[in-house]
């Protein structure tokens, strides 16, 4: 199956004379909330950017007046936006997507509309990339957890095509690439609503049923009951205060430790997946943290914990804080 691609309107809205300055100014009259990014980079130039990313022009002008060769980030999230970032092919195109035709990100989004029996999503603003890439903004509709996705790996839409939401960030047009080539808008047109069917894609599985069992095993000594459930109610805490960064090992060790508690037959295997997978819910969709992530991480922190039986001592420490 050969896709065929929307073309792009063929006059660029080039930056001209606008500067960086100029670029942050005019995100914020679009309703993005930005921050400040490393000269020709990605990278977030202040600590907490997602809190920090601002629609105040005094602040703009603050940041950008001090560091004038900054670019500009869009914090995805507090913008209500979730961006499409579609990639061009940078050496040998995979098999399953060659034998398709597919050389670019938005070959594989026309590919699923298609099987969707739905329109190519081309019908929004557009952003060149400075390397052969491609933003779509879309509005995220209000209630939704839709997932980021950053790097394949098996939890993208496809090869090339990522997901810009909560937790990430993009690099706003007029801002400028490390090989000097500015993002540039290439279709400006209102920001559409994110199309049902890509929803549908991106929004978590249903969480599993609720345990059949109690979470401790009714034969167990009402000493075991409460220390079992206080191990269950100190590892969910940990769970779902962790920060990014420190969300997958965190769940993984928590994981662990109620495994050692199966290991004893104090709980069951459903009882511990479902607590942890109501801790860790919060975290879904943020920077990367996909359902895949949760229940594999839970799984095989599991299998690590019951390969070892816990010792209850006479007064146990609990939590790992």
């Amino acid at each position: 199956m050969t896709v065929t691609t929307t073309p792009e309107v063929s006059s660029l809205l080039l930056p001209s004379a606008l500067t960086l300055h100029d670029s942050a100014l005019d995100a914020i009259q679009r309703g993005w909330r930005v921050f400040p990014q490393a000269p020709r980079s990605k990278r977030p130039a202040i600590t907490r950017w997602e809190q920090r990313a601002t629609l105040d022009p005094d602040t703009v002008n603050r940041w950008w007046n001090r560091f004038p060769d900054s670019n500009v980030g869009i914090a995805c999230g507090p913008s209500g936006l979730l961006v499409l970032d579609l990639d061009a092919a940078h050496g040998p195109v995979p098999t399953p997507w060659a034998n398709l035709g597919v050389a670019h990100g938005r070959d594989v989004i026309a590919l699923l509309a298609a099987r969707a029996r739905e329109p190519d999503p081309v019908d929004t603003l557009i952003v060149a990339t400075s390397r052969d890439g491609q933003h779509r903004y879309f509005r995220r509709p209000p209630g939704t957890t839709l997932r980021s996705t950053i790097g394949n790996r098996g939890r993208g839409l496809g090869w090339r095509a990522d997901t810009r939401g909560p937790g990430a960030a993009v690099t706003a047009p007029g801002s400028i690439g490390r090989n000097g080539i500015p993002y540039t808008i290439v279709r400006d047109l209102p920001i559409a609503e994110l199309p049902g069917w890509l929803v549908t894609a991106l929004t978590p599985p249903p969480p599993p049923p609720r345990p059949l069992h109690a979470p401790v095993l009714p034969e167990t000594s009402r000493r075991v009951v409460a220390y079992v459930n206080a191990a269950v109610s100190a590892e969910s805490r940990n769970v779902a205060s962790a920060e990014q960064g420190q969300r997958h090992i965190t769940l993984y060790a928590a994981a662990a430790a109620l495994g050692e508690l199966l290991a004893n037959d104090w709980i069951t295997e459903p009882a511990i997946t479902h607590h942890l997978t109501e801790a860790a819910r919060r975290h879904l969709g943020v920077a990367d943290f996909s359902w895949n992530e949760l229940t594999t991480t839970i799984r095989d922190g599991i299998a690590k914990g019951r390969r070892t039986r816990r010792v209850l001592r006479e007064r146990p420490c609990i939590s790992r804080r």
